[in-house]
């Protein structure tokens, strides 16, 4: 096996259409969307495939009300969501069948959706938040802030935890002749 570390957009295969599978976890909305589908589609052989999903935080509706509530925090610490952020359940999450499509590249797209629930302690929460971006950037004042009340809330509720949400929508296609 051969490691290369590059990005996909860089990166250039020995031979063109060799591949049966183009797959994509959570990378896939990063990828310049002028060069993913063309280049995913130039990889594979003929009878090949493009799948791709990403977690995604969502919102059902017996879900933990923490997120909602711990929305002042970052709105106090100037972090806060913009007024056109959504909080979408499961089902709501998007389904990019027509965008594959309309590429022209792809056909058969099939799509199916998961969900599912992870309970964290405040520690397991904060590491999990130590691996975002938005996160990541904050100002040690900011993330001790946030920490700190997440921290306290949680030693607030019974079992210590709170219950995150996650989903997502595989897509999988075939790649047109």
């Amino acid at each position: 096996m051969k490691v290369i570390q590059t990005s996909f957009e860089d990166w250039e295969p020995e031979e063109e259409h060799s591949f049966k599978l183009v797959f994509a976890a959570t990378a896939w909305g990063w990828l310049d969307p002028d060069i993913r589908y063309g280049k995913a589609s130039r990889l594979l052989a003929p009878d090949g495939h493009l799948a791709f999903w990403n977690a995604e935080h969502t919102f059902p509706d017996d879900g933990d009300p923490f997120f909602r509530e711990i929305q002042e925090v970052y709105e106090e610490i100037d972090e806060g969501l913009s007024p056109d952020a959504s909080w979408p359940s499961p089902d709501e999450l998007p389904d990019r069948c027509t965008e594959i499509t309309e590429s022209g590249l792809f056909t058969d797209c099939q799509v199916r959706r998961f969900d599912w629930e992870i309970a964290y302690d405040a520690e397991g929460y904060i590491d999990l938040l130590n691996t975002f971006s938005g996160h990541i950037a904050m100002t040690n004042k900011q993330r001790d802030r946030l920490y700190g009340e997440i921290r306290r809330r949680l030693a607030l509720r019974p079992d210590g935890r709170l219950r995150r949400h996650w989903g997502t929508v595989l897509h999988v296609a075939r790649r047109a002749n």
